[in-house]
């Protein structure tokens, strides 16, 4: 990844090392993690107006009706994720603006991220492609139907809520691999879902708040 497009002041590293510190205050402890997220600027993936927020542990919006994730939420998620384990093949539903996509890359060999709303996905593959993020591939496609042709995934994370637990996403998920994802509509819960040879364990962790998950593409 290449920092030196990152731009002064709100990459200093005392800036950044505040938000990692109020991560590790809010329970997260894979260092991995905490470096990547760290590392990926996140000022530019949102609007210039906004950039002064940019570290501060809050949702922001995109446009088009979606958010940047906050930056816990993309920390414990990916926490999860990892479980410690170094990650293979990743797949993101929901690439937005590209900062988790961003994050995933330093924690995974590779990482493919569908983006349903095409504006989005060109301005997330303008910016990986700026900063010299090589390991992920970007599609435009309708995410609730993952992406077989290239399954099966050590991990998928989704960036967007579910009413229910998709069985094309699961059927996509290696045995050992784990998928983190929020359900539920007015009411989400994030869960943990870990494939093994014998099935498939879910787990309800926190409750949480996340755009829908909608088909087609736009």
């Amino acid at each position: 990844m290449n920092l030196q497009h990152a731009g002064i002041g709100m990459t200093s590293a005392r800036t950044r090392g505040r938000m990692i510190e109020r991560l590790r205050t809010k329970g997260i402890r894979d260092e991995a993690v905490l470096a990547a997220i760290g590392n990926v600027p996140r000022h530019l993936f949102v609007d210039e107006a906004l950039a002064g927020r940019a570290y501060d542990d809050v949702a922001l919006p995109i446009n088009y009706g979606q958010t940047i994730s906050q930056p816990y939420i993309v920390a414990r998620m990916i926490e999860v994720l990892r479980n410690g384990r170094q990650l293979g093949r990743v797949l993101e539903i929901g690439t937005g603006c590209g900062y988790q996509a961003a994050v995933l890359a330093q924690v995974a060999k590779e990482v493919y991220s569908v983006e349903r709303i095409q504006p989005l996905h060109e301005r997330a593959r303008k910016l990986l492609r700026e900063l010299k993020v090589r390991n992920v591939i970007l599609r435009y496609a309708d995410g609730s139907t993952g992406l077989a042709d290239v399954a099966p995934f050590d991990g998928i994370i989704m960036a967007c809520a579910a009413p229910v637990l998709l069985d094309a996403l699961k059927e996509q998920l290696a045995i050992g691999g784990r998928m983190v994802l929020p359900l539920g509509t007015a009411e989400q819960f994030l869960y943990l879902v870990e494939r093994t040879e014998k099935g498939f364990r879910e787990t309800r962790l926190d409750a949480v708040k996340f755009v829908p998950l909608m088909g087609g593409k736009q």
